[in-house]
């Protein structure tokens, strides 16, 4: 056994290691799998990432993504390392964030630059060694000239000179490299019909690309943490108007209003998600998709958590949520069959395509009584809300049917319930048909609420 061998510890023999949290935590990633295999990420960040250091690790994760189904097009900047190569040869010009002029000598810069960062992104996903993340990793990159670009020309007698915008995305060659399971990988040079080669923003260009493939995702990888809230904390999730909003006061830094903006043009021309994530935090990618509230902001048209009525495909999400509390007894066993025929009673609350809450509202309208059954939110989601928001909605629900009374029957959540208005009540306050269907040998309680 080599030295290697010797010195190398499984994760299973890890010390503090928990099987059950981790088998829980891989059940509960599922959904986002199932979710996005075969949709299209656009990933993008500057020269800062690269020059932090943190290149290889931003890789790995990526290889992770690729390997679980997701297409990915990562485009990079180059920023700082042509303003280090301007540096290097005497001149005076430096780049900053917005539209800058490129004269020739500043191209070949960003020429140089684009290529040795290219290559530095090439050797590592090429990496392989045994005991690492990368092993039995084959990722392939393709790059090559999927960009067609125009000059920006003269704006405010400012000539530009090699300054670009995009003018066309090549998306069938990149959904084909893509579909072969390929990253496709794009540095921020566009190309014209006549051959000359144009200097673009990264941000420009990550966003056109998005919008052009109609990625379910564009993540902008920051120096920052995203959009703070006053409290200083991050707001993980803004819709698009506030977004907006928020960029008027000008209250932002530099690098989060940059991306902001793009993030809010790009939901706006048709992109599902756009996100802000930190590229010094370990993972912030993994933890930005496969976490409910992420890490960084999200920008969305509306807000992600949308409550809506159940459908028949919803039946697998629903008894994933029902059946942990069915086995410890704390609602009666239904089955797949009684879901289904009573899907329709169901609203469910969903995020990002993942369902994680859920109620059931069951009438007894010649009483002028409906029962809530099988109110349950997710245990990774509990204490923000949900379960208030299903209850009002299901009370709303009963009123709009011409209920007078809301009842439930609980073994465990009594408290909940008083909380919120609910009373005790007895076996003999429910509808008659539900008298007679009561389990005796479960001594529910019952709690009742006048609406």
């Amino acid at each position: 056994m080599s030295d290697q061998d010797q010195d190398t510890v499984s994760a299973l023999e890890a010390p503090g290691f928990a099987p059950a949290q981790f088998v829980r935590w891989f059940r509960e990633v599922a959904p986002y799998v199932h979710a996005f295999r075969g949709k299209t990420f656009v990933v993008a960040f500057g020269g800062e990432l690269v020059q932090a250091g943190t290149l290889n690790t931003l890789v790995q994760d990526l290889s992770l993504l690729s390997a679980l189904g997701i297409r990915l097009v990562l485009v990079h900047g180059s920023r700082p390392q042509v303003n280090e190569q301007l540096r290097l040869k005497g001149y005076t010009h430096q780049f900053d964030r917005g539209l800058s002029p490129t004269d020739a000598a500043s191209l070949e810069c960003a020429k140089e630059a684009a290529g040795e960062i290219r290559l530095d992104i090439e050797a590592a996903f090429s990496q392989g060694l045994p005991n690492t993340p990368m092993s039995h990793a084959h990722v392939r990159v393709i790059s090559g000239n999927f960009v067609t670009a125009r000059p920006s020309g003269v704006i405010d007698g400012v000539d530009y000179k090699h300054t670009g915008q995009v003018r066309k995305i090549d998306v069938d060659a990149m959904r084909k490299a893509m579909e072969l399971g390929s990253v496709v990988l794009l540095s921020p040079l566009g190309f014209s019909p006549t051959g000359d080669a144009f200097n673009l923003a990264m941000e420009d260009l990550a966003t056109s690309v998005a919008v052009a493939l109609r990625a379910e995702k564009l993540i902008f990888l920051s120096v920052t943490d995203g959009v703070r809230n006053d409290d200083g904390s991050v707001d993980t999730e803004l819709a698009r108007v506030d977004a907006d909003a928020l960029l008027t006061t000008g209250e932002l830094d530099e690098d989060t209003s940059t991306f902001l903006q793009y993030s809010s043009l790009a939901v706006k021309r048709g992109v599902a998600r756009a996100h802000i994530v930190p590229f010094s935090l370990d993972g912030g990618v993994l933890l930005e998709i496969f976490t409910h509230d992420g890490v960084g902001t999200m920008v969305v048209e509306d807000t992600l958590d949308d409550l809506r009525p159940a459908t028949i495909d919803d039946v697998g999400a629903i008894l994933s949520l029902i059946e942990p509390l069915e086995a410890d007894g704390t609602l009666v066993p239904r089955g797949r069959s009684v879901v289904e025929r009573d899907v329709e009673n169901f609203t469910v609350l969903e995020h990002d395509g993942v369902i994680y809450a859920c109620a059931a509202l069951h009438p007894f309208l010649g009483e002028q009584m409906a029962e809530m059954a099988c109110l349950i939110v997710h245990p990774e989601w509990q204490g923000s809300g949900e379960g208030e928001i299903l209850l009002r909605h299901m009370e709303a629900r009963a009123r709009a049917m011409g209920a007078k009374r809301l009842f439930v029957l609980t073994t465990r959540t009594s408290h909940w319930f008083l909380k919120r208005g609910f009373v005790t009540g007895g076996v003999t306050d429910l509808p008659r048909e539900k008298q007679q269907n009561y389990n005796r040998s479960r001594n529910s309680m019952v709690f009742i609420k006048r609406l």
